[in-house]
């Protein structure tokens, strides 16, 4: 294929390169004439692992050229990749000046040569910035709309400096956000033969995706360095701690707890987060991350109750009590605590959980709600329909097959989803649904 990148940095200079290594005809664009200057006499303008011999080699091949004229480019290309620089804002805010000024000068160029050019946008951009910002540029300027007239795309890289070019050819995997099939269908097969898998997404999702990656991955980085400070005061090797830690791979590095959901409690790791901070603290050691992560949960649980409160309905069903699917188990229940504010703030609540029966608890789980939550041991109803006939809106805190097949459909009663129902898809485009994270 003939392609031109927009922005020859080191997510531009990589793409083409590792791009004209696998047989297309690249025109890089840089408005740095000395980066221009520099790919033409088959050097590298970034330091990178590889890309110097790399340039070097499809220079000399004749599969990579650079200009410093985006019109060219465009004349001479049916794909544009645009790599341009998203900076942050003094406030933090994403910077799209480099983006709006180079979608503007490539519209103008499609328009004046005609024909279906695909635009790929690879540079980081937050969700939104595609559809509301660039799209519009570009019909005004090509004249056309998008998707019928030029494709559009959103392509997030996932290139690790120093190891860029073997990621590139060796990827974690290939995010296509289209517009249109036809769109989506030409950036997989500027990618045809490299490995790993292909998803092809809105391009909303497609712009997120590099945000979670690497927020993250940050996130990571700082959990690790944490642990690892409380570690030393602590006189524990923190490597050791780690190197157990990473063996698990069922429930540590695993898709496990990465699901958006309602809030976590139990027996566990509210307690043992507490633990950790306050062992943090004794010994001097700061660890914003570990003592923000249970104000963070309760932050989320107070989502569902505002979401209640948005209805403005009195009449409130509650499904789990539970802190987990599948056990009576009520210590530390996010569930409980939504329970306890929702009726703290006069609701008229009925909950039901097929595990929680006054008639079947034993031991401590029936000391607890006696001693400690008997005003909701009252609220306590045997059946999903002794429920459903009370509530004006059902909040949903579990996926027991009983209650999810009871639900109704059609705005009546509201329906306030914190597992994402099965059908939780269909159900966002009924009145009277509303899903906690999603």
């Amino acid at each position: 294929m003939r392609v031109s990148v927009l922005g020859l940095g080191y997510v531009g200079c990589v793409s083409a390169a590792c791009l004209a290594r696998m047989g297309h005809e690249v025109i890089g664009v840089d408005v740095n004439q000395v980066k221009v200057d520099l790919v033409n006499e088959g050097r590298a303008p970034v330091v990178e692992e590889r890309i110097g011999e790399l340039i070097a080699e499809v220079v000399r091949a004749g599969a990579l050229r650079a200009t410093g004229d985006v019109r060219e480019a465009i004349m001479g290309s049916e794909v544009s990749l645009v790599c341009v620089g998203t900076p942050s804002e003094p406030d933090g805010s994403l910077c799209t000046t480099y983006l709006e000024r180079v979608t503007e000068q490539i519209g103008a160029a499609v328009a004046e040569r005609g024909g279906r050019q695909t635009v790929v946008f690879r540079s980081t951009m937050l969700p939104g910035t595609c559809l509301d910002l660039l799209v519009p540029i570009l019909e005004k300027y090509v004249g056309g709309t998008a998707g019928v007239d030029f494709g559009v795309a959103v392509n997030p890289e996932f290139l690790r400096e120093g190891t860029s070019v073997r990621d590139f050819f060796d990827p974690p995997k290939t995010v296509i956000g289209e517009l249109d099939p036809a769109s989506g269908d030409v950036v997989a097969a500027l990618y045809d033969g490299l490995p790993g898998e292909v998803f092809r997404v809105p391009v909303p999702t497609a712009e997120a995706i590099k945000y979670a990656d690497n927020a993250f991955h940050g996130l990571k980085i700082g959990f690790a360095n944490e642990l690892g400070a409380v570690c030393r005061a602590l006189g524990v090797d923190s490597h050791q701690v780690i190197d157990v830690f990473l063996a698990d791979r069922k429930l540590n590095i695993s898709p496990a707890y990465l699901r958006p959901g309602f809030a976590f409690g139990g027996s566990c790791l509210p307690k043992d987060l507490r633990g950790l901070v306050h062992a943090a603290r004794r010994a001097n050691v700061s660890v914003p991350i570990l003592s923000h992560v249970l104000p963070s949960n309760s932050d989320h649980l107070q989502r569902a109750v505002e979401l209640v409160e948005r209805t403005g309905k009195r009449r409130v069903g509650l499904f789990g009590l539970s802190f987990k699917p599948g056990t009576d188990d009520l210590r530390e229940s996010p569930l409980v605590e939504l329970a306890e504010r929702l009726f703290g703030k006069g609701y008229d609540l009925r909950i039901h959980d097929p595990n929680v029966s006054l008639s079947r608890l034993l031991g401590a789980n029936r000391e607890y709600i006696e001693t400690r939550l008997p005003h909701l041991a009252q609220l306590l109803a045997e059946s999903v329909d002794e429920v459903l006939d009370h509530a004006e809106v059902c909040v949903v805190g579990t996926s027991d097959p009983a209650v999810l097949s009871a639900l109704p459909h059609g705005g009546s009663p509201v329906i306030v989803d914190l597992v994402r129902l099965p059908d939780a898809e269909a159900r966002r485009t009924e009145p009277g649904y509303a899903g906690l994270a999603w």
